[in-house]
């Protein structure tokens, strides 16, 4: 008797973040200065997200300037509800337009993307 194969179902939210993350990641410069820049940027905005808010986080990494750059375009290529056209110039402004009820939204998922790029460096990037 054959057997069944079980259908297949699209992907969970939290394995699109972990894809998104591992390719966004493998996608950053190879030279030791931009994975310096961006483990920084990635280590410390989860924490900002956190402490501060998503406004105040996004604005701590629009301070980097081009050393930010990257992170913000990762984060607007994540598929965030209210932000799936998004841009990393146009982020932080599409952010502070957000009614209430999808800045908490957004907030939520852009601190799960924050670990899931988090992980994807320690992972990935070697320390030397």
């Amino acid at each position: 008797m054959p057997k069944a194969e079980a259908p297949k179902r699209p992907p969970l939210r939290d394995q699109q973040r972990a894809l998104h993350a591992y390719d966004a990641v493998s996608g950053v410069p190879s030279d030791k200065q931009s994975r310096v820049n961006y483990k920084i940027a990635v280590n410390g905005l989860g924490a900002n997200i956190l402490r501060s808010g998503l406004c105040a986080a996004l604005a701590s990494v629009q301070r980097l300037g081009n050393r930010g750059d990257v992170l913000l375009g990762h984060l607007a290529s994540a598929d965030v509800p209210g932000l799936q056209d998004a841009t990393a110039q146009n982020l932080a402004t599409k952010v502070r337009e957000l009614d209430a009820d999808s800045y908490m939204i957004a907030t939520r998922e852009l601190l799960q993307v924050a670990t899931w790029l988090k992980r994807a460096v320690q992972a990935t990037f070697e320390d030397r």
